[in-house]
């Protein structure tokens, strides 16, 4: 798969086409629904100003306290690595409240910000938002690539609005790394069904460089080498899954010759993050206490809300039968969503398990917009929402 070829069939068609008119109007959409989170932020910003008036403090400024919304939670331990690289010493008990435990965050997206950072004024906050922004409208762009060739444009037009408004998507305006990971992981999925095997295994690897659960790749890549060979005999195949693993490797690989400790990273997430393993039982309890006392907890709400989400999507992907490479993709992701004692089932999990919009988009397609307006404004009252409860620290993303 050459640059040249990938680019040619990637390309904008004019507006008189009607796949160039879907990507445009996508296209506004995601420039709204980035608005819509600018949106939840304010309300942040505002709730946070009333706080500081109150203490006899003066409150940020409009722009400097969107930037400190949008650089927070996971966006703080991604900029101190790319201001200060990784330490070379992590101390004994480690806690979340020392900078050591930046250790647990991934290179790839520190490592780009931190580059364009040498070439770009503005300093790394603006550089890490800015390049996210870029990257949401690539990774829509490339959903709705692989959406149109699974089903039609019109499927494909419903796949990307959806996947703009859903409230996962504030990670698209944060200084996190999923919009990184999910640009990555779109190519990878593209380069699996051409059978471009060796780019494959590059993407994926450089996904799994760039969060953890890129590890769903290497099932994603491992189920579309078996069926290879089983179809077709393709050897060659077994480059994808052989090279899949090697960002994460390499990642627990430096850390070990960086710090000089053996599982630096897990004891990290252990210690700092008190991550245990509750197999889907912390999910089932806040959803059930959600039905029990439904505003009592802003996390339960958010826990309920992506418990019942995943449900009707693993129903459409079964309904409308999605492929093996997919869901194998979506089994790991979901599988590291639940399984945490700690971080349970929260949107922005469940948004890089972004295969299930393609068959929920398909069912859309189906009611002849029955129901697309009400889902609309959902998406948007719940990226509003989402993006304000993690703003005032009502719940941990």
């Amino acid at each position: 798969m050459t640059t040249t070829s990938l680019s040619r069939r990637l390309h904008i068609p004019p507006s008189t086409d009607p796949w160039g008119r879907t990507l445009r109007k996508a296209g506004l959409v995601y420039l709204l629904s980035r608005l819509f989170v600018v949106m939840g932020a304010a309300i942040a910003v505002a709730a946070q100003a009333v706080v500081d008036r109150s203490n006899d403090v003066e409150p940020a400024n409009g722009l400097s306290g969107l930037a400190a919304i949008l650089d927070s939670w996971d966006g703080h331990w991604y900029l101190d690595v790319v201001r200060e690289g990784y330490p070379h010493h992590i101390m004994p008990n480690v806690t979340y409240f020392v900078s050591d435990a930046r250790a647990a965050f991934f290179p790839m997206y520190p490592r780009l910000v931190h580059y364009f950072d040498v070439v770009i004024p503005g300093g790394p906050v603006s550089v890490a938002l800015a390049i996210n922004i870029i990257l949401g409208a690539c990774f829509v762009f490339l959903a709705g690539y692989l959406c149109r060739g699974l089903f039609d444009i019109k499927t494909a037009e419903k796949a990307m609005i959806l996947i703009a408004l859903f409230p996962g998507s504030f990670v698209l305006s944060m200084a996190y790394s999923e919009a990184l990971m999910l640009t990555i992981v779109a190519l990878c999925f593209i380069a699996l069904r051409d059978k471009h095997w060796l780019w494959a295994g590059i993407l994926a690897a450089m996904a799994t460089a760039t969060r953890p659960n890129g590890v769903a790749l290497v099932a994603a890549c491992a189920v579309a080498s078996l069926l290879a060979i089983r179809n077709d005999r393709e050897w060659r195949s077994l480059i994808a899954p052989a090279l899949s693993p090697l960002g994460f490797l390499g990642f627990m690989w430096f850390l070990r010759m960086h710090t000089g400790e053996d599982g630096a990273w897990f004891r990290v997430q252990r210690e700092a993050w008190q991550e245990g393993t509750s197999f889907g039982a912390t999910a089932v309890q806040r959803t059930v206490d959600f039905f029990i006392h439904p505003v009592s907890s802003p996390t339960s709400v958010l826990t309920a809300a992506s418990v019942g989400a995943m449900l009707i999507a693993l129903y459409m992907g079964r309904k409308y039968k999605m492929n093996l490479i997919y869901w194998s993709y979506t089994a790991v992701v979901l599988a590291l969503m639940l399984i945490p004692a700690t971080v349970t089932a929260r949107p922005r999990f469940l948004f890089t398990a972004f295969p299930l919009f393609f068959p929920v988009a398909r069912a859309l397609r189906d009611d002849e917009d029955k129901w697309w307006p009400l889902v609309v404004m959902v998406m948007v009252g719940g990226l509003v929402t989402v993006m304000g409860i993690y703003g005032v620290r009502g719940a941990i993303p």
